[in-house]
């Protein structure tokens, strides 16, 4: 396995491209049984991908080129790690145009799924989904942003915050805004 992984990374690291201390890396949940399972990554990137505390923001930002892999492991771990570093703004933008397909979109998402995930629930309390849409029930005031959301504004393909069951995230009038979860209904 090791050999293949080698070849397809032109021996080096998948996700930032360094050329040492390099092993094999098995997704979580998945086994690790198979190439399709793993990835080829260097030992700074596994140890920050295991330790969130030793996430360093500059070292990711490579992620804007390989994103675009067309291995489905590499995909995940890229996914994630955009998603770890989110509130620094700039992966935002690529998370947007990140494209998963289904299967790989339930893999990278499944290590939420597997511990403690937050359960959001709109209004009426239904359960809201990533990329469901939603329609706001009254105007909010926008911070920063000097627009007012009108009521009745449907908020397309949202995201779920993971660290706050009460926070969603959507596009208003080209702009990217944290909603609270009170103020929507699920469509």
């Amino acid at each position: 396995m090791e050999t293949i992984l080698k070849e397809r990374s032109n021996n080096s690291c998948e996700l930032c491209k360094a050329l040492d201390n390099l092993q094999v890396y098995g997704v979580p949940p998945k086994e690790g049984t198979s190439a399709e399972e793993c990835a080829y990554l260097c030992t700074t990137c596994i140890e920050q991908i295991e330790d969130p505390e030793k996430t360093n923001e500059n070292h990711w930002r490579i992620l804007g080129d390989t994103m675009w892999s067309e291995f489905p492991a590499v995909q995940v771990l890229a996914y994630r790690m955009l998603n770890r570093l989110k509130e620094k703004g700039w992966p935002m933008n690529l998370l947007d145009m990140l494209y998963l397909d289904d299967d790989t979109k339930a893999w990278a998402d499944s290590l939420e799924q597997t511990g403690n995930a937050l359960v959001h629930k709109d209004s009426n309390g239904n359960v809201l989904q990533d990329g469901d849409t939603v329609t706001l029930i009254k105007d909010l005031n926008v911070k920063g942003a000097g627009f007012t959301a009108k009521r009745g504004t449907a908020v397309r393909n949202i995201r779920l915050d993971k660290d706050n069951a009460e926070h969603i995230e959507g596009k208003v009038d080209g702009q990217h805004i944290v909603i609270l979860t009170k103020f929507v209904k699920k469509n």
